[in-house]
């Protein structure tokens, strides 16, 4: 018998810095949100925020019994990412604000309210689809390619901060390209790296330096005499933030996900509250399938969850393994439904919702954080699906 030719595939992942303009956006939009639960956790808000020269504009319903000063916000979340020089023409204290938010329709309310509307449970707060996704690549049971492109976008951030690099500027992008064999990632093929900068350095020294304290430190273990690296590839950076490219919350459902593994829904997370499947029923679907992956029943795991608004219980619980389950896909969704709450109210109470903790989701990933706020990465239940699964 002749052996069997190994596969070999390319994928590509892209992350964006927390000064990239629609992550500005997704930021504020979550620092109100934030606010808004810190004094009244029951708190409904779909937050939209757009960004462009020289203003921002926050719009939007909220229903709340809290106060948010929305201008205040706004500037500090762009204090803190880092816009403090008038040079790059977007700047904290002198940018222009609108605020049009309205009240959140009552009609919306009498489904997402408990004993309220055509069913008692606390429904949906939308129809909609959700996944989450896990595989065995990485410690955080993601895939390679977006891991790596998180993590080169937030050296970046760190390097800029604390001067390492001072001459960087906020807004940068990432791409990482993993070559796999066989379905196992095993180099890089190729790294790419935007990085805005000020006036003053040399194109060649912020090519060295991103390569030398970035790309190498991150991705070294991967990293081969035939990998391609592309640092500014077009040249110059200077130009950067709202003033180059107008920024919107929700426009990088990708970069917030699985860089391109697995499916999505479509729904964009920041700015809304957890009675949103969009943002909750997506942080319960990666919490099953990192569970599901860490049990050992499969080393890759897609979970769709389907919901009716103002209905609690999902209408569909899908499970694709990718053809690595160790036990039939359908005795897994059964383990599913057993120990894991999927209405949106025992989503909320499961993962601890309820909580100020949106504004550090907003960049570099909602999903492979080392944080104990961010519960849906726990592994609290890989043991119990093992034992029950039977391997």
């Amino acid at each position: 018998m002749s052996k069997q030719k190994a596969k070999k595939h390319i994928f590509t992942s892209e992350s964006v810095t927390e000064g990239h303009p629609d992550k500005i956006c997704d930021q504020i939009s979550d620092a109100i949100l934030d606010e808004l639960i810190k004094q009244d956790p029951s708190s409904h808000a779909g937050i939209e925020t757009l960004a462009t020269t020289g203003l921002v504009v926050v719009a939007g319903e909220v229903r709340t019994k809290g106060y948010a000063d929305i201008a205040a916000i706004v500037r500090n979340t762009i204090k803190e990412i880092g816009y403090d020089d008038h040079s790059m023409g977007f700047h904290w204290q002198d940018c222009g604000v609108i605020v049009a938010l309205d009240e959140q329709s009552p009609d919306i309310s009498q489904g997402v309210d408990r004993g309220k509307g055509k069913f008692k449970e606390q429904g949906a707060g939308d129809q909609g689809l959700m996944f989450g996704y896990a595989a065995n690549e990485t410690p955080e049971l993601m895939p390679l390619p977006i891991a790596l492109a998180h993590k080169i976008t937030y050296r970046l951030s760190q390097l800029r901060k604390n001067k390492t690099l001072p001459y960087l500027r906020p807004d940068g992008k990432s791409e990482v390209a993993v070559e796999y064999l066989n379905g196992k990632p095993k180099r890089i093929d190729t790294v790419v790296v935007a990085i805005s900068h000020n006036e003053e350095v040399a194109e060649k020294k912020v090519e060295r330096d991103v390569i030398n304290k970035v790309i190498r430190p991150v991705c070294k273990r991967y990293l081969d005499k035939k990998t391609r690296i592309f640092v500014n590839a077009t040249g110059r950076f200077v130009k950067c933030g709202p003033p180059a490219d107008a920024g919107l919350t929700g426009r990088k459902i990708i970069v917030d996900t699985y860089g391109g593994h697995g499916s999505h829904g479509g729904g964009a997370f920041s700015g809304k509250d957890p009675s949103k499947v969009d943002r909750s029923a997506s942080y319960m679907a990666r919490y099953v399938a990192k569970n599901i992956v860490a049990a050992g029943i499969a080393s890759r795991c897609e979970v769709q969850l389907a919901y009716v608004i103002g209905v609690a219980e999902p209408i569909s619980v899908l499970v694709d393994a990718k053809g690595t389950a160790k036990i039939d896909e359908y005795k897994i969704v059964e383990l599913i439904r057993k120990h894991f709450p999927l209405t949106p109210a025992g989503i909320i109470k499961h993962l601890k919702l309820l909580r100020p903790i949106y504004k550090k989701t907003a960049a570099y990933g909602h999903f492979g954080r080392n944080d104990k706020d961010f519960t849906w990465e726990r592994t609290d239940k890989a043991a119990v699906l093992k034992r029950e699964a039977g391997i």
